[in-house]
């Protein structure tokens, strides 16, 4: 007994949810039982080829034609399920084997391999039906569901008169299985009538209902990535803040306890504003609103103190910097100092020449160094000075500023005040017209009630008339002294400039004085300014007593001046005023035990005079 050995080739094509297709190539080594071997010559007479193995090798003369196939076992195809078994890789030069494939009722012969491969239409999406052409005329439903159900669940067929049909499986990958019976010849039975055989052509068809399936796929698809992404976001979405309960009595008392707590006065306040945007605040709730307001208006002199100490610790810690740079200063003076007595010809001749240099590039970098901390403080300094001088004058400008918006904001109220009174006017009249008309209508001139109606809206009108008059006067009044301090304050602005002119005009003479080579003896002592530093003192002093129009007493002027310099000394100051005649001028103000001098500034009416 010989057996013929032979290796089978078998595809399977799946397909994934996303209807990615992968192809996996499954290679099963079997030894398959050959049938009768007269058949299979007459298979191959009628295919038009040599009768050969299926390995390529003649049939044997000397096989046993009494050998049939194993009892019990099937003969195996590519169609049977199971033979999924992964293959080693096909060389790409190998041409895929076909089997004779048996059915109940017919037969069905493989192409010739060295063919090339059927043609296909392109897929359409989610293509579960094939069209089938080339059928015997005498085949049945039963036979085409024989052939192609071993490629999967046959949902439909629709067979037509002219030898094809349509499939539609219930899977995609089903359509893979049924493509592989492409180009096999049919046989029904064992007759070579014409009618009894044909050639398979298995090609894609498209169906509506396979479309609308694949449409509501994706949809169902694009619905889950959009969940999954909506989860996603809100798994990274930052946790919103916790609700604000709503107001009630309990909730009331609870705030007010957290409002006087320092720790929980932060999220007490934003639930307090909070109800008040809701409009929680009525009649009944508005003195627990109250109190829990002036809680919050409790915390307003702790957070001054709070902020008071830390100005308090910042300029405690400028002072130890100042102090630490001073330190680090004298202690850099003093190495300079080492290095210069060390560049003395006493000691500078028994140094090396390489000491020598070392010597000098060290005292080099310490002076720089030294010479940059000193910018440093000085600049500290200047600062801190600037910053004495700039809050004075804000002092000056804050309540003349003070002033002005207290004007305005009474004449903006009178404003207010004397609308509001003119439409209240404007609608006592139209009472008064309405009640004229319907007196003219109803003819009821002798109605005493009416009378008294109409009187008593007049004198109310009168009234009014009065209250407006009165109202607009003292509107035109605040105006009035409302330019008259803008004026004032352009003077004091003009002054100011000319101080500073003449204080400019001032250190330039003082500077073409000091260059020039004549001496000034005679100007020096026939002026009575006698220095800049006089001179800076006269314009210092000008502004001050133009700021106090009512004048000031020396010793007010002096501690002004004591701020600037605490060398100034009050008999020096008042020496020099003195002797600027056409510029101050002292005066004698009060009665009896209140009486006290007072210097003015006179220097308008003076330079008029000179």
């Amino acid at each position: 007994m010989q057996r013929d050995f032979r290796w089978l080739w078998v595809y399977e094509i799946g397909y994934a949810a996303d209807n990615s297709r992968t192809l996996n190539v499954d290679s099963t080594a079997m030894t398959l039982p050959m049938s009768d071997p007269t058949a299979w010559a007459t298979a191959m007479n009628n295919l038009g080829m040599a009768p050969l193995g299926i390995a390529g090798q003649p049939i044997l003369p000397d096989f046993d034609p009494a050998l049939g196939m194993m009892t019990g076992i099937p003969p195996i195809t590519p169609m049977m399920p199971g033979l999924g078994i992964v293959p080693p890789p096909i060389p790409p030069d190998m041409p895929v084997v076909k089997e004779i494939i048996h059915c109940k009722s017919c037969t069905l012969f493989p192409p010739n391999p060295n063919l090339p491969p059927p043609a296909t239409r392109e897929r359409p999406p989610g293509c579960k039906t094939v069209f089938v052409g080339g059928l015997p005329e005498n085949g049945t439903e039963q036979i085409i569901v024989e052939v192609f159900e071993q490629c999967g669940e046959i949902i439909a067929i629709r067979k037509s008169k002219k030898n094809f049909c349509h499939i539609r499986f219930a899977e995609e990958y089903m359509v893979d299985k049924a493509l592989y019976l492409s180009g096999y010849r049919i046989r029904l039975g064992s007759s070579t009538d014409k009618k009894d055989t044909g050639r398979l052509h298995v090609d894609f068809a498209q169906a509506r209902d396979d479309l609308y399936e694949w449409e509501c796929k994706q949809r169902m698809l694009a619905r889950e990535e959009r969940h999954r992404r909506r989860m996603e976001e809100e798994r990274l979405r930052p946790p919103s803040p916790p609700p604000v309960v709503h107001y009630s009595d309990h909730e009331c008392s609870i705030v007010a306890e957290k409002l006087k707590d320092d720790s929980k006065f932060s999220e007490a306040v934003q639930t307090l504003l909070t109800w008040i945007e809701r409009g929680e605040v009525n009649r009944r709730s508005a003195n627990n609103f109250y109190s829990m307001i002036q809680s919050a208006n409790s915390h307003v002199r702790r957070l001054v103190n709070e902020k008071a100490a830390h100005e308090k610790d910042m300029e405690e810690a400028k002072e130890k910097f100042k102090q630490a740079l001073s330190g680090i200063l004298i202690q850099f003076e003093q190495i300079v100092a080492v290095y210069h007595s060390a560049s003395k010809q006493k000691a500078w001749d028994h140094f090396t020449k390489a000491q020598r240099k070392n010597i000098s590039v060290w005292c080099k970098q310490a002076e720089e160094i030294r010479n940059i901390h000193n910018d440093e403080l000085m600049g500290i300094r200047r600062e801190e000075e600037m910053e004495m001088s700039d809050d004075e004058i804000e002092e000056t400008t804050e309540t003349k500023e003070t002033e002005e918006s207290a004007l305005v904001s009474q004449a903006e109220a009178l404003k207010e005040e004397n609308d509001s009174l003119r439409w209240q006017l404007d609608a006592y009249r139209n009472e008064v017209e309405l009640l004229k008309q319907e007196q003219g209508k109803a003819h009821r001139e002798d109605d005493p009630n009416k009378e008294q109606q109409l009187k008593l809206l007049q004198q109310a009108l009168q009234g009014m008339q009065q209250h407006l008059l009165k109202v607009q006067e003292e509107y035109k009044k605040k105006e009035a002294e409302l330019e008259k301090l803008k004026d004032d304050k352009l003077q004091v602005e003009k002054m100011l400039e000319n101080l500073k002119e003449k204080e400019s005009c001032a250190s330039r003479l003082c500077a073409s004085n000091q260059d020039s080579e004549y001496p000034l003896e005679k100007t020096m002592n026939s002026s009575p300014i006698k220095s800049e530093r006089e001179a800076l003192l006269v314009g210092i002093i000008s502004t001050f007593l133009h700021v106090h129009p009512f004048g000031a007493s020396i010793e007010y002027i002096c501690s002004y001046l004591h701020r600037l310099d605490n060398k100034i000394c009050t008999s020096d100051v008042e020496c020099l005023m003195g002797r600027l005649q056409h510029t101050f001028k002292q005066e004698m103000t009060g009665v009896g035990a209140s009486l006290e001098k007072r210097w003015k500034f006179c220097g308008f009416e003076g330079l008029k005079l000179t």
